[in-house]
């Protein structure tokens, strides 16, 4: 399954009671944020999920995997997501159990 910002905005809309419109604007608002502050090559850090950082990588020599042709990877700036302590004790714990599961 894949979540999606307008299953967020749904769930906002049927938890909290706001308008599908609201939750929408919410949800995009909340996503625009996020994506400025990185923009402006800030960290961006969400209590007890985790944080999204900037990495500038360097050019670098590649390949082409269909010809083995040597070809430059350009320099570029990379966002990366490095998931918080609670989130990963929480996702572990959900998969021990769906193993325990598998095996009963």
């Amino acid at each position: 399954m894949t979540l999606t910002k307008a299953d967020l905005a749904k769930h906002l809309d049927e938890e909290i009671g706001l308008t599908n419109r609201e939750a929408k604007e919410i949800v995009e608002y909340y996503f625009q944020m996020v994506a400025n502050s990185l923009v402006k090559g800030e960290q961006v850090k969400i209590s007890g999920y985790g944080n999204f950082t900037l990495h500038d990588k360097k050019e670098r020599p590649g390949r082409n995997p269909r010809t083995g042709e040597e070809v430059p990877v350009s320099a570029r700036r990379v966002v990366t997501f490095h998931c918080g302590q609670k989130l990963k004790a929480r996702v572990e714990k959900h998969a021990k159990k769906e193993h325990q599961d598998e095996q009963t």
